[in-house]
């Protein structure tokens, strides 16, 4: 629930800035792509990871060179699978932070990092 919320801030703010949804939550055997978007001609690629404090890192340690590989790997899959769509790829990383304090309203920080890997 709290990955979707994330997911969603996420795919709000690209398409705020003029983005186009192509795919959320893609998936294959080998893994999941979060979002998919068209932004001026350009193949995003989005990361999004979410996270309640920090108590276990920043939403954006969670993603090391491992999960970079990964979605590299099912980005080319997923261009393999869709050759209508064309152009410059980018691979973009969306950190949403979420802190809650109890009797009091949360705050969310979205930090949108494009062509952070």
């Amino acid at each position: 629930m709290l990955g979707r919320f994330g997911e969603d801030l996420a795919a709000r703010q690209l398409v705020a800035g003029g983005a186009q949804i192509l795919d959320r939550n893609w998936r294959c055997r080998d893994g999941e792509l979060d979002i998919v978007a068209l932004d001026a001609g350009t193949v995003v690629f989005c990361e999004v990871k979410t996270r309640t404090g920090t108590r276990h890192g920043t939403p954006a340690e969670a993603v090391d060179d491992r999960k970079v590989a990964r979605v590299r790997r099912l980005a080319a899959r997923w261009l393999a699978e869709h050759p209508r769509v064309s152009g410059p790829v980018r691979f973009d990383l969306v950190a949403v932070s979420r802190e809650v304090t109890p009797g009091q309203p949360g705050s969310v920080r979205v930090d949108h990092r494009r062509g952070a890997f």
